[in-house]
């Protein structure tokens, strides 16, 4: 019997996005107002539309989807968890051997390093890397 879900199954969620307001907890850091808890698919499609040859924060993401749906702010903690989906189900899609993926490698954390938990971001972002158009301090981080 199969419990688990693969990534690409993972990618529709019907429940997904939806709008609340920002909970108490959460208004320290985000604010009052209106929070956008995206779908994986609305990540997916920031993720593609990032050019080759740049990289976005997963705060630039955030603010993008919450300037699509009119929300004060997009939830962080969802909105990184989706990153990884969308590029672990890009792995998986390329393990069958589609090659129209979501670039995620191209999603760096705000520090500009590659997202730790993804672990081909590192060497596909290094294989585009002649192309990249990013700040130095960003470059520094791609070495290791």
């Amino acid at each position: 019997m199969r419990t688990r879900k693969s990534w690409l199954e993972k990618m529709d969620n019907p429940d997904l996005p939806k709008v609340v307001a920002i909970p108490p907890k959460m208004q320290r850091r985000l604010g009052r107002g209106t929070l956008l808890i995206p779908s994986p698919r609305d990540v997916e499609s920031a993720i593609r539309a990032i050019p080759e040859g740049t990289v976005k924060t997963v705060s630039e993401i955030r603010a993008e989807l919450a300037a699509k749906y009119g929300t004060t702010s997009t939830c962080p903690l969802c909105t990184g968890i989706f990153v990884r989906i969308v590029g672990e189900a890009a792995e998986e899609a390329a393990a069958e051997g589609r090659t129209d993926i979501a670039p995620y490698w191209r999603v760096v954390r705000d520090d500009g390093a590659p997202n730790p938990k993804l672990s081909h971001a590192r060497s596909r972002l290094r294989a585009e890397r002649p192309a990249m158009a990013m700040p130095k301090a960003r470059r520094r981080t791609l070495a290791g």
